[in-house]
């Protein structure tokens, strides 16, 4: 126990001081200033049964306050429950930005279906509005009025090809509270927002939900046919778009906000499963190595720290306890953000077993030929 315990300390000193700072959460938008042409921008919004959440998320999209011209393109992914009528509706009612809405039909073989959906939209803008900078907004993200304006301002001022927020996720029921700041607390473990964003970084990151994109980047890349097979899509986005020279930037956003519930543990339990074992590669040695990982990192200061209480060493309680500390420690300004009690920190080592879990199931998932499934689609290894 003294041996896990002072390795279980010396991984979270590690991961607190050498780690990029991932646990910090001041990396916003860079700073800006109006440029003196506004380029033309093209918002492409994939969408596939979201009637549920497009009266909260499309109306935002069509009162943006841009000073250039801006047009939305809603593709409309084989949906069921009437999503693009309904974003015609709401577009007719509301008013503001143009929409188009269309429909690709079913994806080609080797294509994810909302790839497939944005190949469709870029090609719809390239033909209407001939953009310079395209935003890809998920049909549950909500935009206050000047989100598009800023994006366009940091990405001309700091000449950047590639802006992403992480959209602030809904945190309102029990299981949200509890899974909801872990999520973006481990991807910046993952990603340290810090090393996406340095000159000549190795590390390349982006959140789905809110990028803008440089359309000459987006073609030197080859987006999205040079992407198409991928499940984690805003990750490889990123890494093409680094590759063929251009730069990136990521971090946490404070107007722009995903409106999609999770109410459910079950809700949550897909989502991170679906595409868990895909981060790993599908390779049985990483998710070894993860598990591990996590036990050590997560699991084992509190059961250290029982084990040294139960058995009456100093010691041993010392380590399990520093280790909690310096982990609660590292947590709270992700609470902060997400305006959660601080007394909830203790408890990431029970969510970091709950992800545990996730992960595992989505390996096992995947060797049953279910793959990344995802509203009625199911992907393997592409």
């Amino acid at each position: 126990m003294e041996w896990i315990g002072a390795g279980s300390l010396l991984a979270w000193v590690w991961l607190l001081l050498g780690q990029g700072f991932f646990w910090r959460t001041d990396v916003r938008l860079p700073p800006r200033r109006d440029p003196e042409r506004w380029p033309s921008v093209a918002v492409v919004v994939p969408a596939r049964d979201e009637a549920a959440v497009l009266p909260e998320s499309l109306p935002s999209l069509l009162a943006q306050k841009y000073p250039g011209r801006a047009e939305v393109f809603l593709v409309d992914d084989g949906s069921t429950d009437g999503t693009g009528a309904l974003a015609r509706t709401l577009a007719a009612e509301r008013g503001g930005l143009p929409l188009t809405v269309s429909s690709p039909g079913e994806p080609e073989a080797g294509w994810t279906g909302k790839l497939w959906a944005v190949r469709q939209g870029i090609a719809l803008a390239r033909f209407r509005v001939a953009p310079e900078y395209l935003l890809l907004t998920d049909a549950d993200i909500a935009h206050e009025p000047d989100s598009l304006r800023e994006l366009v301002a940091a990405a001309r001022s700091a000449d950047l090809d590639l802006v992403s927020q992480m959209a602030r996720l809904r945190v309102v029921t029990f299981w949200e509270r509890l899974i909801v700041p872990a999520f973006v607390y481990f991807f910046g473990q993952l990603y340290p927002f810090r090393w996406v964003n340095r000159p000549g970084a190795r590390t390349a990151a982006a959140a789905g939900g809110c990028v803008l994109l440089r359309l000459d980047a987006a073609e030197r890349a080859g987006i999205p046919e040079s992407i198409r097979h991928a499940v984690i899509d805003d990750v490889t986005l990123a890494r093409a778009v680094q590759r063929n020279g251009g730069t990136i930037w990521l971090g946490l956003a404070e107007r722009v906000n995903s409106v999609r519930p999770y109410p459910r543990l079950a809700e949550l339990w897909r989502m991170v499963s679906r595409s868990a074992y895909a981060q790993l590669l599908h390779r049985p040695l990483l998710l070894a190595a993860t598990v591990a990982g996590l036990a050590l990192v997560y699991l084992a200061p509190p059961v250290v720290l029982v084990a040294g209480l139960a058995g009456g060493d100093r010691a041993v309680a010392t380590l399990g306890g520093a280790a909690w500390v310096v982990m609660c420690g590292t947590y709270l300004p992700m609470l902060r953000y997400y305006r959660q009690a601080p007394w909830t920190a203790p408890l990431l080592p029970f969510t970091a077993l709950l992800y545990l879990l996730m992960t595992l199931d989505s390996a096992v998932q995947h060797y049953r030929g279910r793959g990344a499934a995802w509203k009625g689609r199911t992907y393997g290894a592409l």
